[in-house]
């Protein structure tokens, strides 16, 4: 369909349920009623931002949009985060600096030119929002209201990283200047491990996480880079990771068990330290290859190389007509009927406990208090029947009661 804006590249659209998609452009945001094309209706119109032929002033930097309260979240540069139903209406909004219980908190460091800076991401388990601003602080807001549950500061790191929303209680910082992947506690924003892999290709690379919960993220250095619930690190390489690069972030398969990763085979390829830093310099590609996976297990379902079958399988489709790169492909192929029937019916997803403790010492000591409350019960029932029969005494009740039990002796 035609638009009579033009729409941002880097803002992909996002789906908000009931025959609606709401999309970026020209710093505005549109929804398109797809269910409503071919109709009288309009298709599309402008949720966010002034109408046809105004200027859009404000940089609309993300959206995300929650298909269960019916809400869209719209992060805008300088202004912060607002908050609105689907039909408009504006719920709450809330900037990056919010003074609670007297306190200041965020931009702790600088207030000038701090902002939200990226995406709002979801979390539709813990109904909680997360987003960062542009000194490297990472806050957590609940989706109901514009306070914040907790701030967590990574400007010691770095202030540009990516977040991933983990399935298993888990949220992920990568943090691409320092090849660092971190997992945090949704509930505190407590560290709860952080692990190093090797040079990543962009500042925004980010990983995917499968539905056993493991983390996975590709690295310049030729390896597949997979981390457990608990922070297992396994390496996968197909190729000879001394000349191979992996550029592109992986991609989930439909089952949610498996991802599809590509790694590039290249004339050569050079490696050199610069401080903290690790620079990969490679001549040019010779072919690719690109495998279907499961992390959990390290098992290898499909693998085929580019040139081969896979040129193959899109030159024979409409895709021929469209230039091709790997992001692409590796989404095609995730979107493609290559299932991964055999995860989905014989993988099971591994539960992870959210305590990092000792669990056993854990459900002792709640019997403990289960124990020591049904003690309390008691004593606080014993003490208001001791009370209650005082009471009467000193009422002159006891010697009433005490004549009235006598009265059947007196009658015999």
């Amino acid at each position: 369909m035609h638009l009579d804006y033009k729409c941002n590249l880097g803002t992909a659209p996002v789906h908000g349920g009931h025959g609606k998609i709401y999309l970026v452009a020209d710093n505005r945001i549109l929804v398109i009623s797809y269910g409503n094309i071919g109709t009288s209706e309009p298709e599309a119109e402008v949720f966010f931002g002034p109408g046809p032929g105004h200027v859009a002033e404000a940089e609309i930097i993300g959206l995300s949009v929650s298909t269960l309260g019916s809400t869209i979240y719209i992060n805008v540069k300088n202004r912060g985060l607002f908050a609105y139903q689907s039909r408009g209406h504006l719920l709450w909004s809330v900037e990056p600096v919010l003074y609670q219980f007297g306190y200041r908190q965020g931009c702790r460091k600088n207030l000038t030119n701090c902002y939200f800076a990226s995406v709002p991401l979801l979390d539709h388990c813990e109904g909680s929002i997360y987003i960062s601003n542009t000194e490297g602080e990472l806050y957590c807001l609940s989706v109901r209201s514009r306070y914040f549950r907790w701030i967590q500061d990574f400007s010691s790191l770095d202030k540009n990283f990516t977040i991933t929303l983990g399935n298993n209680g888990h949220l992920y910082v990568t943090v691409p200047a320092k090849a660092l992947v971190l997992a945090l506690d949704v509930f505190s924003g407590n560290v709860l491990w952080q692990r190093s892999i090797g040079p990543l290709s962009k500042v925004d690379s980010a990983p995917v996480v499968d539905s056993n919960g493991w983390i996975s993220i590709g690295s310049l250095d030729g390896f597949l880079y997979s981390f457990s619930p608990t922070g297992v690190l396994k390496k996968f390489s197909r190729m000879n990771a001394e000349n191979s690069i992996i550029q592109v972030g992986p991609f989930l398969d439909c089952s949610g068990f498996a991802i599809y990763s590509s790694q590039i085979e290249m004339e050569g390829k050079i490696s050199h330290t610069i401080g903290e830093y690790t620079v990969v310099s490679a001549i040019q590609p010779k072919a690719a290859l690109f495998t279907m996976l499961v992390p959990a297990t390290g098992s290898i379902y499909w693998s085929e190389s580019y040139p081969g079958h896979v040129s193959t399988l899109f030159s024979k489709s409409d895709l021929s007509q469209f230039v091709m790169n790997e992001e692409i492909l590796l989404a095609f192929l995730a979107a493609s009927s290559q299932k991964l029937a055999s995860s989905c019916s014989q993988e099971r997803t591994k539960l992870v406990s959210v305590y990092t403790g000792n669990e056993r010492a854990i459900v002792l000591f709640l019997l403990f208090e289960s124990a020591l409350l049904l003690i309390l019960i008691g004593l606080v029932r014993f003490c208001c029947t001791f009370w209650a029969k005082e009471k009467l005494k000193d009422q002159g009740l006891g010697s009433f009661l005490d004549n009235r039990s006598s009265l059947p002796l007196n009658q015999l």
